[in-house]
C-alpha cells in the first residue's frame, strides 16, 4: 500500500526499561518504523548494563582485568560521556555504576544504604579510570568492582540514531518518545510545530505546560521519574551526585533541555539537575541554541529566554523568564 506524505504510521514497543512510541509520516513510514524499532533493539544490546552480553556488561565484568573489544557505537557514547565528565567534573560520571547498584538494592529493600557502604562505592567512581583505545576499539576500567552506567546519556544517543534512520528512509516529519526523551524531525505535515508536554513533578496526571519544537529534542531529568520511599518515609530519587554518592539535592526537581542534539540534551539534563539553577545556567550559556525548562522544589517554573515565545504554561501558572 502506497502512502502519501499526509498519512502517518504509529507504533510502540518496550525497550530500555520504558515504553517507547514512534510516529512517522510518508509513503515509507511503515518500513521506517520497523527499522527504528530494530535500531533501538540493537543499541540496547550494546549499551545496557543489564544484558550480560552487551558491550557495557563485558567492560564491567572485565574491570581491573583486561580491555574489551567494543562496537563503534559503544565507543562513540563512551568517548562523549568522558568528554562531558571532563568538562563538568562532579556533575557527570558514567562510572557511577557501583553506586547506582547500591541504590537499586536499597529500592528493593526500602532501606537507605549505610553511609559507610556509600563511601566505599564512591571510591570506585572516577571516569579517569576508563581507558579508551580508538585504534584497537577497546575499553577498560582500571579497578576491580568499577562499572559503567549509561543512564544519563544512552537514550540520548539512541534518539540521535533514530533521527538518522528517519532520514535514511526519506521521512521528513516524525516524532519519537523514548520515555522522558522526545526527538522530532521537521514539523507536523501541516507545518505546525510539535507540542511536547512538560510533566508536573508532583502529579503525574498533570503537565506544567508545553514547548513547541521543530526538528529538536526535549529531554527531561526529574526526581519523579524513578524514586522510592524508604521504611522511614524518606523519598530517594535515582539521579545520583557523583561527589556525594547520594541523590542530587541542588534545589531543582525537574530539568528539560531543548536543543538539536539528543545525546547532548540527555547529558545536559543530568548535569544541570546536579549543578543547580545558577551553575546550570552558566553551563547552558556555553551551548548556542540550547534552552531549558527548570522547576525548583517550590514548583516555580523558569525558562531560558529562547523559549519565551515557544513555552505555553497551563492557565494560571507563573513563569520566570531567565535572561
Amino acid at each position: 500500500m502506497l502512502l502519501d506524505d499526509t498519512v502517518f504510521i504509529r507504533t510502540s514497543h518496550h525497550a530500555m526499561g520504558t515504553v517507547m512510541s514512534h510516529k512517522a509520516y510518508g509513503r515509507d513510514a511503515e518500513q521506517c518504523l520497523a527499522a527504528v524499532c530494530g535500531e533501538v533493539e540493537w543499541l540496547e544490546c550494546l549499551l545496557s548494563r543489564f544484558l550480560p552480553e552487551s558491550d557495557i556488561s563485558r567492560i564491567n565484568l572485565s574491570a581491573g582485568i583486561e580491555p574489551e573489544k567494543i562496537r563503534r557505537e559503544s565507543f562513540e557514547v563512551l568517548s562523549k560521556a568522558v568528554d562531558y565528565a571532563r568538562w563538568f567534573p562532579g556533575c557527570f560520571d558514567i562510572t557511577i555504576g557501583p553506586l547506582a547498584q547500591l541504590w537499586r538494592q536499597a529500592k528493593e529493600s526500602l532501606c537507605q544504604p549505610d553511609d559507610d557502604n556509600i563511601q566505599q562505592m564512591l571510591k570506585l567512581v572516577d571516569f579517569r579510570d576508563l581507558t579508551l583505545d580508538s585504534w584497537e576499539m577497546t575499553a577498560k576500567l582500571k579497578r576491580f568492582g568499577q562499572s559503567i552506567d549509561l543512564g544519563g546519556i544512552g537514550k540520548g544517543y539512541t534518539g540521535d540514531k533514530i533521527i538518522e534512520v528517519y532520514q535514511e528512509f526519506g521521512v521528513t516529519s516524525a516524532y519519537s518518545n523514548l520515555g522522558g526523551n522526545v526527538v522530532t524531525l521537521g514539523t507536523k505535515p501541516d507545518g505546525t510545530p510539535w507540542k511536547v508536554g512538560i510533566q508536573h513533578p508532583r502529579d503525574e496526571t498533570k503537565i506544567m505546560g508545553a514547548v513547541a519544537v521543530s526538528g529538536q529534542t526535549v529531554v527531561t531529568s526529574g526526581d519523579y521519574q524513578r524514586y522510592f520511599t524508604d521504611s522511614r518515609g524518606m523519598r530517594h530519587h535515582h539521579i545520583l551526585d557523583p561527589r556525594t554518592g547520594y541523590p542530587a539535592d541542588s534545589g531543582l526537581i525537574s530539568v528539560s533541555i531543548i536543543t538539536e542534539n539528543s545525546m547532548r540534551a540527555d547529558a545536559l539534563s543530568t548535569i544541570v539537575f546536579i549543578a543547580g539553577l545558577e551553575k546550570g545556567l552558566e553551563i547552558l550559556s556555553n551551548y548556542e541554541g540550547t534552552d531549558a525548562v527548570l522547576i525548583d522544589m517550590d514548583l516555580q517554573v523558569s525558562i531560558t529566554s529562547g523559549l519565551k515565545e515557544r513555552f505555553e504554561p497551563v492557565p494560571g501558572l507563573s513563569v520566570n523568564i531567565l535572561s
